[in-house]
C-alpha cells in the first residue's frame, strides 16, 4: 500500500510566527491529505496561491482561477498536485507553506491545515475511502504509536501544546495506513490587561481632609456672612443719622447778633465837646430841658445819622432731643 501511494511528504520545520490565520492558505476540505481525483480549493484571500512540486516553484494547474491568482480550484486532483502550497504578495513575501498529499491508497488522516493554537483541542479521524463506516484505527506520533485501536477512528487531543507537534499517521485495521502528516501548532496571542488596583474601604485618615475642607468653607461662608451684615447694619446707620441731621436742619432757629459800630466825626467830636465845655454853666433860674440836656450818647447818635453795622457770626441754636 505504501508503494501504490505516492505521497509527498515535507516537514515543516519552521516555526509559525504570523500573527493571524488571514495570513495562511486555506484549503477547501480543511484537511492536508486528499484522495485522488478529489475537488480541492485553495484561497489566499488578496494574494496569490503559488506551489513547490519536486523543487520548482510555479502556479497550480487551476481548473477555475481569479484574474490574480488569489483563488485555485482543481476539480480532480493527482498524485502530481502534492506539494507545498503557500500565499505570495506581489512584494514576493511568502506565507508559511502546507503540505499537501494526494495519495492513491484508501486510507487518509484528516488533519486540520491552519496551526492549532495552545489551549485548544484537536480531533484527528483516520477516513476510509471505500467504505462509509470508519474501523477501528491505530494512531502514530512521530512512528511511535500513540493510541490502539480507536473504536470510532479518530483521536481528540486536549489542551494542546507545542509538545504536541509532529508527524501524525493512522493505521486502519483492513483498510491499510495514511500518509504522515504534520501537525502544528502556534502560541495563543493573549491580551493581557492589567487588572485595576483594589480598591480600598476609605478610613478614618482618608476622610480627615474631606472634613477638614468642609469645616473650612464652612467657617469662610459664615465668615463673609457675618461681614455682610456688619457693613449693611453700618450702612443703615450712616442713612439713618443724616436723615436726623438733615430734620434738625429744617427744626433750627438761626440768630444774628448785630454790633452798631459808631462812626466818629470832627463835627460830633466839637459838638460833645460844646455840650460838656465847662465854662458854660445854666443859670439857677433856668432848667435845662431834657432835649436840651441829652446824654453824650444821644448827642452823638443824633449827630451821627448814617451808622457802620457789623454783623457778627451766625449761631445755631438745635432743639435738643430731650425738649
Amino acid at each position: 500500500m505504501k508503494a501504490a501511494a505516492l505521497c509527498v511528504t515535507l516537514l515543516m520545520l519552521n516555526s509559525f510566527t504570523l500573527k493571524s490565520d488571514a495570513a495562511f492558505l486555506r484549503i477547501t476540505p480543511d484537511r492536508l491529505q486528499h484522495f485522488q481525483f478529489d475537488s480541492v480549493s485553495f484561497d489566499c484571500g488578496s494574494n496569490k496561491v503559488r506551489v513547490t512540486r519536486e523543487n520548482k516553484e510555479s502556479d497550480p494547474q487551476c481548473d477555475n482561477q481569479t484574474p490574480t491568482g488569489s483563488s485555485c480550484t482543481i476539480e480532480r486532483v493527482y498524485l502530481t498536485d502534492s506539494g507545498e502550497y503557500w500565499c505570495e504578495s506581489g512584494g514576493r513575501d511568502r506565507s508559511n507553506g502546507v503540505n499537501v498529499t494526494v495519495t492513491a491508497g484508501s486510507v487518509i488522516l484528516e488533519s486540520p491545515v491552519l496551526p492549532v493554537a495552545e489551549g485548544e483541542t484537536v480531533t484527528l479521524h483516520c477516513r476510509n475511502k471505500s467504505t462509509s463506516t470508519n474501523r477501528s484505527a491505530d494512531f502514530y506520533k512521530d512512528g511511535l504509536l500513540l493510541q490502539e485501536s480507536s473504536p470510532a477512528a479518530e483521536i481528540t487531543i486536549s489542551n494542546v501544546s507545542k509538545s504536541d507537534e509532529g508527524l501524525y499517521k493512522c493505521n486502519m485495521s483492513g483498510a491499510g495506513e495514511s500518509a504522515e502528516s504534520w501537525l502544528a501548532v502556534r502560541a495563543r496571542t493573549v491580551s493581557v490587561t492589567p487588572p485595576p488596583p483594589p480598591q480600598e474601604p476609605p478610613s478614618e485618615d482618608s476622610n480627615a481632609p474631606r472634613s477638614l475642607i468642609v469645616l473650612w468653607m464652612t467657617i469662610t461662608i459664615v465668615m463673609l456672612a457675618l461681614v455682610l451684615v456688619v457693613v449693611g447694619l453700618l450702612f443703615i446707620r450712616k442713612h439713618r443719622v443724616c436723615d436726623e441731621d438733615t430734620a434738625d436742619d429744617r427744626d433750627g432757629v438761626t440768630y444774628a447778633v448785630v454790633v452798631p459800630k459808631p462812626r466818629e466825626t470832627k463835627e460830633s467830636e466839637l459838638s460833645s465837646i460844646k455840650t460838656s465845655s465847662p465854662t458854660e454853666t445854666p443859670s439857677p433860674t433856668e432848667t435845662p430841658s431834657p432835649t436840651e440836656t441829652s446824654s453824650p450818647t444821644a448827642a452823638k447818635d443824633s449827630s451821627s445819622p448814617e451808622q457802620e453795622l457789623l454783623y457778627a457770626p451766625v449761631l445755631k441754636a438745635t432743639k435738643s432731643k430731650d425738649s
